[in-house]
């Protein structure tokens, strides 16, 4: 009888305690949405908006098929989320970090960039990014990056593109980009070493935003080995450089490998070995490709619009006037490309390197008229934002005057983020994109051999072939 008895007693219970918790449930009025399947959710479309040139696309169905234009409920990356749309999320999120919520990324991204500024939070990533910012702030491109960002960029084109009919523009600004992160974050300019690193770190992007499938031919797995193999390089440039310190062949401000090593917190404690690593790691990766992105989608546009090209070297030229053949880039020289940067908002607007990040719910969250719980993710797009008509008139025109004057309304361009975590290397980018446009209009024009050639978001918008254009030298 017992026996008969104990399974229909924990059915029983069993039945009375999914009563209480369904009921319980009902009670919390989450998104309208859609979890899609078990564990993929609806990662797949998400990929597959990118792939196809339309990762607005993703937004733009569910606030559609839901009814609700500012959250919607779904599951990416093995996680429930909440994606907030528009300026209004845009807002939310960056004037509520570290109150509400806090900086999260997928796992892939965790296990690849370890305990870098990207992923640790609070306090920590607080003391992380002041510390960063001696090395990317205005401050330190004001008396030092101008010029030897000008410097690497005059070498770079006398050697890759001077005396070339045909460039392939994204393989070759990686190269620049790359190499100028290698020589201003570790004064390391040797062209093997900087080849042997950039070829890794084709591998290793590839795996940033994927599924965490860790098994041999995923491109996951690719990535974690090729991490490790940068990590071993990085690790043998640290030990190189504490004997050169040690032995004062280097000083604590030559560059930021030094400063991380020689500059200890508020209690005195340095930063371990891999915390130093995982950093470097991080914003070799920030000068690698989204630099690289921003570069190639410009010479893009420039190719596409004769007229903006023709606009942009009337001001670099004005600026060229002012100093001699021989004279580098000062700051003052950056701060007169206003028309130039306009621009490249313009392309940044269209088509945003980083099209969106993510965060994570520290408490129950009550937003329009919806609860997010407490340990959901959330999720805001920018290319979403950028690209809606809501916002700018006429959307898919190529417009730089929209940048002029007070410039777009708040929160709805953000290609850099906003608030606590906005990108560090907002002005190094900047700098950087000036330093290679100044120097690449007033020697070249260029024909695009495929003018209608895709981009493709897998993960950061790239063009499919790469960007293969035609140059034509300026004549002397």
């Amino acid at each position: 009888m017992i026996q008969v008895l104990t399974p229909i007693l924990l059915f029983l219970i069993f039945f009375v305690f999914w009563k209480v918790y369904k009921h319980q449930k009902t009670k919390i009025n989450l998104p309208p949405g859609s979890f899609g399947w078990p564990f993929l959710g609806e990662t797949l479309a998400l990929l597959r908006a990118g792939w196809d040139s339309e990762p607005e696309r993703f937004v733009r169905e569910r606030i559609k098929k839901h009814g609700s234009p500012l959250v919607f409920k779904t599951s990416l990356f093995g996680d429930r989320f909440a994606v907030l749309c528009g300026p209004a999320g845009n807002k939310f999120l960056f004037c509520n970090e570290n109150k509400l919520v806090a900086s999260w990324w997928p796992v892939p991204v965790r296990k690849l960039f370890g305990k870098s500024l990207l992923t640790i939070r609070g306090d920590e990533a607080k003391w992380m990014r002041k510390m960063l910012l001696s090395y990317l702030g205005p401050d330190a491109f004001a008396t030092h990056y101008a010029v030897t960002m000008d410097v690497v960029t005059r070498r770079h084109i006398d050697v890759h593109w001077r005396g070339k009919e045909e460039v392939n523009v994204f393989q070759t600004v990686k190269l620049y980009a790359f190499e100028l992160a290698c020589r201003l974050f570790m004064n390391l300019d040797d062209p093997n070493h900087i080849a042997k690193l950039g070829s890794l770190f084709n591998i290793f992007l590839k795996g940033i935003i994927e599924l965490p499938i860790d098994v041999p031919g995923t491109r996951f797995y690719s990535s974690k080995k090729a991490a490790a193999a940068i990590r071993i390089e990085l690790k043998k440039l640290i030990k190189a450089r504490k004997l050169e310190l040690k032995e004062g062949k280097a000083s604590s401000s030559q560059d930021l490998l030094s400063h991380l090593l020689t500059s200890p917190d508020e209690n005195g404690m340095f930063l371990t070995e891999e915390e130093i690593v995982d950093n470097i790691l991080l914003l070799l990766f920030a000068g690698h490709d989204t630099s690289a992105l921003s570069i190639t989608l410009l010479m893009k546009t420039l190719g596409e619009h004769s007229d903006v090209y023709d606009k942009v070297l009337k001001e670099q030229l004005e600026i060229s006037k002012t100093k001699e053949a021989w004279e580098s880039l000062k700051w003052e020289d950056i701060q007169k490309m206003k028309y130039s940067w306009s621009v490249i908002c313009e392309v940044m607007r269209l088509n945003p390197p980083v099209i969106g990040t993510y965060r994570e719910a520290l408490v129950d969250i009550d937003y329009a008229g919806y609860t997010i719980p407490k340990g959901w993710k959330l999720h805001w797009s920018a290319v979403s934002t950028q690209r809606d008509e809501a916002n700018f008139e006429d959307v898919t025109r190529f417009d730089p005057s929209r940048f002029e004057g007070a410039g777009p309304t708040p929160f709805t361009f953000v290609p850099f983020g906003g608030g606590p975590r906005m990108c560090l290397g907002k002005e190094f980018a900047r700098l950087e994109v000036l330093a290679f446009l100044h120097n690449i209009v007033t020697n070249f024009k260029w024909d695009l051999l495929i003018p209608d050639e895709k981009i493709e978001y897998d993960p950061m918008a790239t063009p499919a072939k790469g960007l293969p254009i035609r140059l034509h030298p300026h004549q002397v």
